[in-house]
């Protein structure tokens, strides 16, 4: 048993046991030092984003005191949701370890094939209405950036 796994594991576990959310834990870790140990939050803080692996990109972030986690590992009790693997990959996080997989959680009500569907195209998206509007006051503030001088690129 990989001992970092298993901290992932009792995380989802102590979590899960105070309900304050799915049976979910993560854990980050640099250059052998746990950087950030969380568990879901979602049913505590009624925040649909606060799943382990937002909730310890969030912690190492503010333990390092810089956005980009490269050189870190995360460990979590189950593959990423998508929402969790953009925040992985925004947060240049090179490694993911993962013991229970999307099939798995999906057969306990964690089902996340819509939004798979979705991503590979091959599921129209009716539950959310998508309006593009005042693209052109948008355009500008984008033009507004690039022109920043001091902006710092992430």
């Amino acid at each position: 048993m990989n001992s970092f796994m298993q901290i992932a594991i009792d995380e989802a576990r102590q979590g899960m046991e105070h309900d304050h959310g799915g049976p979910f834990g993560a854990i980050i870790v640099k250059d052998g030092e746990i950087l950030s140990r969380t568990h879901n939050e979602v049913l505590r803080t009624n925040d649909p984003t606060a799943h382990a692996e937002i909730l310890a990109i969030r912690e190492a972030s503010d333990v390092l005191e810089r956005f980009d986690l490269s050189g870190c590992e995360i460990y979590t009790s189950s593959q990423p949701c998508p929402m969790c693997l953009a925040a992985i990959y925004w947060a240049r996080i090179k490694t993911v370890y993962y013991g229970s997989d999307k099939d798995d959680v999906a057969k306990i009500g964690f089902d996340d094939s819509l939004f798979y569907r979705y991503i590979r195209g091959e599921a129209d998206n009716d539950e959310i209405e998508m309006i593009n509007t005042d693209r052109e006051e948008c355009l500008k503030l984008l033009s507004e950036w690039s022109g920043k001088k001091d902006k710092q690129i992430y």
